[in-house]
């Protein structure tokens, strides 16, 4: 079950004045020519460098509030991005943080993490992997095991986004996200839903886990090869993605890895934003003509990530 709006606004509420509210900008036509209204929502800039803070807050906090935080910490696994925030978060209820990584993880995304004081365990060579080795580490020492994104707490602090986005663009008719195992997708449409924004759901051609979900009905396991796969790259959604897609506006649609890596080049030549492939994913949908905005649509879409190394941006 997909958590409710109700959820997403007592994430808001729990996690007041630890989150940075988002930041939005309007795009101009240099960087997105297209026909609608853009506007970027700039999450890369939260704490820990992507959105995940929302969620990793929201669910520490609420473990705090019914005395459920073990001596022995928390648990994730993770691409990096939900380790680093479970790892930030872990220090606002004075706990540790155990984070299982596969072996192609980021360096910058492994070294913030240490730099957090978090424990840092290889789980393998995919994210299915170090979930599995987690769950083991859970098992045997009684850590409280997170979840990158198949939580209603972290799905409902992802929320919170939306929440932030509506209230400083009221007017909004579209939002656009980029998609992985989609505990942020799942909290944006509880928030759009309720506000009845459109939500567009974007994916690589190579890491289409909820594309594939949506042909199936189901969830289903997905080949993972993409440019950014790091923070998307998860086999399949969660069940709470897909029923919250079934109350809500949503659209998918897959970019190709060569538009991705050109609207992530495209946010550094226009706006100097230094960003990972996954943050460019969702812009990629309106520069690749993914998504056709209307004329005179209002467009927000949020750039929700910037762990990365910024050495293969061309100045």
């Amino acid at each position: 079950m997909h958590p409710t709006y109700a959820d997403v606004t007592s994430a808001a509420d729990r996690s007041s004045g630890h989150i940075r509210p988002v930041v939005v900008a309007r795009a101009d036509a240099d960087t997105v020519p297209v026909a609608g209204e853009v506007w970027f929502a700039l999450e890369h800039m939260q704490h820990t460098g992507t959105f995940k803070a929302r969620g990793a807050a929201n669910f520490v906090l609420a473990q705090r509030e019914q005395g459920l935080l073990p001596k022995t910490g928390i648990t994730i696994a993770s691409g990096g991005n939900a380790g680093v925030a479970c790892a930030w978060a872990a220090r606002l209820v004075d706990s540790a943080a155990t984070v299982f990584l596969p072996d192609h993880a980021p360096a910058v995304k492994v070294a913030r993490l240490k730099a957090l004081g978090a424990q840092v365990l290889c789980g393998g060579t995919a994210y299915a992997d170090a979930a599995a080795e987690c769950e083991r580490y859970a098992q045997a020492t009684g850590a409280l095991r997170s979840h990158a994104y198949d939580d209603p707490y972290i799905a409902a602090g992802a929320g919170t986004l939306m929440e932030e986005i509506i209230a400083q663009l009221p007017e909004v008719d579209t939002v656009v996200v980029a998609v992985g195992g989609a505990g942020l997708l799942t909290g944006i449409i509880v928030s759009a839903n309720h506000h009845g924004v459109r939500v567009v759901a974007v994916e690589p051609e190579t890491c289409r886990a909820f594309n594939a979900a949506l042909d199936a009905g189901e969830p289903v396991d997905v080949e993972v090869d993409s440019v950014a796969a790091d923070a998307l790259g998860a086999r399949r959604v969660t069940p709470m993605a897909l029923s919250a897609a079934a109350e809500g506006d949503v659209v998918s649609v897959l970019v190709s890895d060569k538009q991705i890596i050109a609207a992530r080049q495209t946010l550094w030549d226009c706006r100097r934003l230094a960003v990972e492939h996954a943050a460019a994913t969702a812009l990629a949908a309106l520069l690749s003509g993914a998504y056709v905005p209307s004329p005179g649509e209002r467009v927000a879409v949020i750039i929700c990530g910037a762990n990365t190394d910024p050495s293969d941006l061309v100045s």
